[in-house]
């Protein structure tokens, strides 16, 4: 797993390293950045004792001949549970961890003749412990376009080959190459709500991941905004006893830093 993250963390940097080696923001393009943080928790007590935490740092650059998007995300979940001694039949209390997930990805996009149109590189890594893969990784380039771009809104599509870095949590390689295709759709209803829709999908002949996210935000004042999110994540290839599909809703509040 060391050297997937390794190899994930090169293609990070390589996939930067042309943007840093040629040019410059000009004071134009540096307002085309983008950074913003996103943060929730919970915390319940009573009959049931649970704490969850989900963060995420989000960043877009746009620039003369590139257009770059990085996303982190971070969830964790614990919960008090009962446990019962098999020797002395005493039950006690104990915190055991229900979730966890490490999420990152980042897209590089060369604008053509044409700036609508671009060629891109993808590259991510996700850890999520509980769920049937040790890890999965993903890199992966191809054709990116935008269909269209208004005032309001915007839609892009990307579509390309790649190669999934995949293994249970019994060791089983499922690893291959798979078409890597993804829809991304922002609408700004308002001055202060926005709509946001993401839609991926890594096909590959042993195991088939996809990825739907929804989000409806609103500004609460000039940086600071609240956020109601669905995240859907399906594999086809899962261990038995597993789901195919696991789903994540959330409420969290957003900083937008730039």
């Amino acid at each position: 797993m060391k050297k997937i993250i390794t190899f994930c963390y090169l293609t990070f940097v390589s996939l930067s390293l042309p943007v840093i080696a040629t040019e410059s923001p000009s004071e134009d393009d540096a307002k085309d950045f983008t950074l913003e943080g996103e943060f929730g928790s919970i915390f319940s007590g009573g009959n049931t004792k649970t704490t969850s935490f989900k963060g995420s740092l989000r960043s877009h650059h746009e620039m003369q001949s590139w257009s770059n998007d990085y996303v982190i995300e971070a969830l964790y979940r614990q919960d008090d549970v009962m446990i019962t001694d098999e020797e002395t039949g005493e039950e006690y209390e104990e915190a055991q961890t229900s979730t966890q997930r490490f999420f990152l990805s980042g897209q590089a996009n060369y604008k053509l003749d044409n700036p609508t149109n671009r060629l891109f590189g993808f590259a991510s890594y996700e850890d999520a412990r509980f769920s049937s893969f040790e890890y999965q990784a993903t890199i992966a380039a191809g054709w990116s376009s935008q269909w269209f771009k208004k005032s309001n809104s915007h839609f892009t599509y990307s579509i390309g080959p790649g190669y999934a870095f995949q293994e249970l949590q019994d060791g089983e390689d499922v690893s291959g190459p798979i078409l890597r295709g993804q829809l991304d759709y922002g609408w700004k209803i308002s001055k202060k709500a926005n709509i946001k829709q993401i839609l991926s999908t890594e096909i590959g002949s042993i195991n088939t991941k996809s990825r739907a996210e929804s989000s409806l935000s609103a500004k609460i004042n000039g940086s600071m905004s609240m956020k109601l999110s669905v995240i859907l994540n399906h594999n086809s290839e899962v261990e038995e006893g597993s789901e195919n599909l696991d789903t994540e809703t959330a409420i969290t509040l957003v900083y937008n830093f730039f």
